[in-house]
């Protein structure tokens, strides 16, 4: 398994090979998108959210509302180191924190609506090759993630792989 160090540094390597390449494919406009979310995803929504990790120190302050997901989830589990799964429940876990957060800011008094499902909806549907592009940079820098750890495939796969 890389270290913290080791990812980043591959992060920081291959970020503007992979924007280059994916520009060839889908556009300079999205590939940039994609460039800039193969480094949220490799900095911040890496999969090793789960550990106290350099991707978990980067959120400061706020890497108190990974803490929950921190509990619930084994490391490299099928849950977060499994491939398109680690990333949809990464994203689906930080929708489902802003939502709450928002709710208790209306409890509060403090009517903000920066956030909702339906909003992201809305964007995908009138932006579906940006969606695409930055699903596609955050999920290549999980898989770049994961390939470093020497096997792309969580622990659970192999057990199921034995029977």
């Amino acid at each position: 398994m890389a270290s913290g160090q080791e990812h980043d540094k591959a992060i920081k390597i291959w970020f503007l090979p992979f924007g280059l390449l994916t520009s060839l494919f889908i556009g300079l406009h999205n590939g940039l998108i994609a460039c800039i979310f193969f480094l949220i995803g490799g900095f911040w929504l890496s999969p090793d959210l789960d550990t106290r990790s350099n991707a978990l120190k980067r959120w400061g302050y706020l890497k108190i509302i990974w803490r929950p997901y921190r509990k619930a989830i084994p490391h490299r589990s099928l849950f977060s180191h499994g491939p398109l799964i680690g990333t949809v429940l990464r994203l689906f876990y930080l929708c489902v924190v802003t939502a709450f957060i928002q709710f208790i800011l209306q409890k509060l008094g403090l009517e903000i609506t920066f956030f909702s499902i339906q909003l992201l909806k809305e964007l995908a549907n009138q932006y579906p090759q940006e969606t695409f592009a930055m699903l596609l940079g955050l999920e290549v820098s999980a898989w770049l993630h994961l390939i470093q750890d020497g096997d792309p495939l969580p622990k659970e796969w192999h057990k199921l792989k034995k029977k």
